[in-house]
């Protein structure tokens, strides 16, 4: 049975789960389709939610979006509606991308630091007691914590929609959400009437790099429908910071279905045929010891050279922050889409909130 993240008002304040840790399981997620009202009251855990229809319709509003804040610099549609941020890790682009999407929406925003100044942050209270709180004063819960799970255990005993912006080394499924728009757009894939081969490389940490855990999911549920009836998912990486078991399992679903999964070692071999570079940095706070992070850092290095001899129309993508693993000097190659990929989130996530709150409205027609 569907998780209801609006409960009907006979329900008791206190909600049952299925497992004594309060893990939710896949059969509860709602799947969020082409029907708007898939999406109206509903939780993001997991990028597996999203059908290949439902993605689309996704990318619509999204392009609304962007065509709404161009033109007017947004709209009242989520006035009166309060939504919570609540950060216990280290944030930039995600949180104030969400910000800014409320506040181009009209909304308002409820902000907490769960490491800083917040009982949460001093006076030890569970995580689930802070959502339960800050949910009684808003609509919906945008969500980061450092455990892998977390969010999960937070979404089964909601009352209202929780949006995962990141659980650990988990997922990040507003950030897949972000990088396939970016990638469908700045392709033009949606131009082709016969859909190409895409070859995607992940380069540097995918062990630890949860957008990279999200991406490779989102594109193999979206492929057929987007862009793609084949797809190559080609990882390049550092030894010991591998793609996990789980994911590459969950790919390998797909293998009868035209995805395949290929690892190299070099920068060359990552960067042929590629049509998306995606790079991300190793992660300094996920390692135990310095010389551990220290044996890895600067591993890969994306520089004028590697672009000189890279496919004239691959791009390169990046969630960001980035340390070393991409030179300043290739910020002016018009490949370099990581700048534009940021901005697209801020329109991904006003769709994901008119979506989830039941507001959405005009769709361009371009997708």
């Amino acid at each position: 049975m569907p998780f209801k993240a609006f409960p009907d008002k006979q329900e008791e304040s206190t909600t049952t789960t299925t497992t004594s840790s309060m893990d939710i399981i896949e059969d509860e997620l709602t799947m969020l389709t082409d029907d708007p009202k898939s999406w109206h009251g509903s939780s993001l855990l997991d990028a597996k939610q999203i059908t290949g229809p439902g993605l689309r319709l996704l990318f619509k509003v999204a392009s609304s979006m962007r065509g709404l804040v161009r033109d007017d610099g947004g709209d009242d549609r989520l006035r009166n509606h309060v939504i919570n941020t609540i950060f216990y890790e280290a944030s930039t682009r995600t949180s104030c991308s969400f910000q800014a999407a409320i506040k181009r929406l009209g909304g308002s925003n409820l902000h907490v630091d769960g490491k800083g100044n917040s009982a949460a942050g001093k006076k030890g209270e569970s995580l689930e007691d802070t959502v339960r709180c800050l949910e009684c004063y808003s609509d919906v819960t945008i969500l980061r914590h450092p455990q892998q799970g977390s969010v999960g255990k937070v979404v089964g005993m909601a009352r209202k929609p929780v949006i995962n912006a990141g659980d650990g080394v988990g997922e990040h499924p507003t950030q897949a959400l972000l990088d396939v728009f970016t990638i469908h757009d700045e392709l033009k894939l949606y131009q082709y009437k016969v859909k190409p081969h895409l070859t995607v490389t992940i380069l540097g940490d995918n062990k630890n790099g949860r957008t990279v855990h999200s991406l490779a999911k989102t594109l193999c549920a979206c492929r057929k429908v987007l862009w793609t009836n084949t797809l190559t998912i080609r990882y390049c990486t550092p030894a010991g910071l591998e793609m996990p078991e789980y994911v590459v399992k969950y790919v390998d679903k797909f293998a009868d279905e035209g995805v395949t999964q290929e690892t190299v070692y070099t920068i060359d071999e990552a960067i042929e045929n590629a049509n998306v570079l995606y790079v991300t940095r190793i992660q300094k706070e996920r390692f135990a010891t310095e010389e551990e992070y220290h044996a890895v850092k600067g591993s890969y290095v994306v520089d004028e050279e590697v672009m000189a001899r890279a496919p004239e129309n691959m791009i390169v993508c990046h969630p960001l922050p980035r340390v070393d693993e991409i030179k300043p000097e290739v910020d002016k190659d018009r490949r370099a889409a990581y700048f534009r990929q940021m901005e697209n989130g801020m329109f991904v996530r006003m769709a994901l909130l008119v979506l989830v709150l039941g507001k959405s409205r005009v769709m361009y027609e371009k997708y």
